[in-house]
């Protein structure tokens, strides 16, 4: 696929990106962050826009309001609620008192946005466009720019450097085609997504994220008729991963395009595995050396040892 490159973005600082928009990446690189969360300011007659102030990070705040240089903040705006994205929001707010607007039915226990927002709501200059797939709280968010340049904040729905992750039961492959097909349909000129480079010509990629689902799809359903098989042992015989990461990744995608052809009655769930798969003993493994693996890979273990056929 058409995914962009980047050089590694020059950290602790504002970067231009368009005319009155500027980014900041956050310190956290990895596997499923490329070189960080993209936290973008806007900036409005109302106040600078923040857009999702990014992990839980003392020194990302302070960049964000070094970067304000003084100017006031009106408004934090999220795209969706994961850790990477979401981390530094009572901070940026307790350190601006800028209230924080969110998709209304927020995804993170216990978080209610200051301003809810509904799909088509409008703030700030900002459209709120539902895309419901990889979170069921995301939002892209599209804003008309310099010169009448039409932008779509995608967030992490489409991203330039990589597919996104779809994790049930957050995550949800049917919503997640119908997003993609809902923002192929759109006219934007830019997207700028919560990792990675500004993205032109977006349909481009749009289509072929679809078309990419499609061909996975096939895929399993030829896996499927040739034999029944767990999620675990489906998803190490069709990618070709090695970083653990990245297997878990796999088997969370794996899971949500069988759920979704199960909604559609392709095909039927069985019994599950009884032992666990070897990708699944060495995530267990290395969650006893990670906190933060350790509840999610527990979470991962039943989902990895679910079994499909044909229907």
């Amino acid at each position: 696929m058409g995914f962009l490159t980047e050089a590694v973005p020059l950290r602790h600082a504002a970067l231009p990106v368009l005319p009155g928009i500027t980014r900041i990446v956050a310190d956290n690189p990895g596997v499923m962050t490329y070189h960080g969360t993209n936290s973008f300011l806007v900036e409005r007659d109302e106040g600078l826009v923040v857009i999702d102030p990014g992990p839980d990070d003392a020194r990302h705040v302070a960049d964000i309001l070094k970067a304000a240089g003084g100017r006031s903040i009106g408004l934090i705006l999220l795209t969706h609620t994961h850790a990477d994205h979401f981390g530094a929001v009572a901070a940026l707010k307790a350190a601006s008192g800028a209230p924080v607007a969110g998709f209304e039915t927020s995804a993170k226990p216990g978080f209610v946005p200051d301003i809810p927002l509904a799909d088509g709501s409008e703030l700030f200059g900002f459209t709120a466009v539902h895309t419901p797939g990889h979170a069921a709280d995301h939002l892209c968010l599209a804003y008309t720019g310099a010169r009448g340049k039409k932008i779509l904040f995608s967030g992490d729905h489409v991203m330039s450097w990589s597919s996104s992750i779809v994790s049930p039961p957050e995550g949800d492959m049917r919503d997640y085609y119908r997003s993609l097909q809902r923002l192929l349909a759109r006219d934007d000129d830019v997207f700028l997504p919560g990792h990675g480079p500004l993205l032109p010509q977006p349909r481009g990629l749009t289509a072929e994220l679809i078309a990419h689902r499609q061909r996975r799809e096939a895929t399993l359903l030829a896996a499927l008729a040739r034999q029944e098989w767990s999620v675990a042992g489906l998803a190490a015989r069709l990618y070709a991963k090695q970083d653990l990461f990245l297997k878990a990744a796999a088997q969370r995608n794996v899971l949500a395009h069988l759920l979704k052809l199960k909604a559609e009655g392709a095909v039927r769930e069985m019994a599950p595995e009884t032992s666990e798969h070897p990708d699944n003993v060495a995530m267990a493994a290395m969650a006893e050396q990670s906190e933060s693996w350790r509840a999610r890979v527990l979470r991962m273990q039943d989902d990895a040892r679910r079994r499909f056929g044909l229907a």
